[in-house]
């Protein structure tokens, strides 16, 4: 008998501790378009992969020369020279590859400015959202802008207006007005 009841009281507190739980989400890519900060790190970012997009455009071009002239001078070269001008040629295919590995690879210069630039503005939305969470008392909060896919979402839990107000961006009626 005493381990039923020891039972029903676990049972019991573990009922009234799951309706405890309050949860929210927000919506991060409208907030992070409201925020002038990201607005210039992605500019930024734009600029310099426009740069070394053209860099490596250039690259390639110089390559290209190279084939061709080499297919047009083919016949008058030696066999030595054929070598030493394939190789050249080689060289240059790698070092654009190379380049654009660097450049535009897994953890290259793009992914590392993106995270030098973005990264901040993150953690500024980070922030607010942990301190309306705080607020609002709420045990978990969502992104409904990632890869979490919400088949339907009640606007009661919906907190963005918070966090944008928290950001000292905007308010709800601008958010509403977006995601009509």
């Amino acid at each position: 008998m005493r381990k039923i009841l020891i039972l029903a009281l676990f049972l019991t507190a573990l009922s009234n501790t799951s309706y405890a739980q309050k949860f929210g989400y927000i919506d991060s890519d409208f907030i992070l378009k409201k925020m002038p900060e990201y607005k210039e790190a992605e500019k930024e970012l734009n600029e310099l992969s426009s740069k070394w997009q053209k860099e490596i455009e250039d690259l390639k071009s110089e390559h290209e020369k190279m084939v061709k002239g080499y297919q047009s001078e083919e016949v008058l070269l030696t066999e030595e020279m054929k070598k030493e001008r394939l190789a050249e040629i080689a060289a240059k295919e790698k070092a654009v590859k190379d380049r654009q590995k660097k450049v535009f690879g897994f953890e290259g210069l793009v992914f590392l400015k993106r995270q030098e630039l973005i990264k901040p503005v993150q953690d500024l939305v980070y922030e607010a959202v942990e301190k309306v969470a705080k607020k609002k008392k709420l045990s978990f909060v969502f992104d409904r802008s990632g890869a979490l896919i919400m088949i339907y979402t009640n606007p009661v839990h919906d907190y963005t207006d918070y966090v944008l107000e928290e950001l000292g961006l905007g308010d709800k009626d601008d958010y509403l007005e977006n995601n009509k």
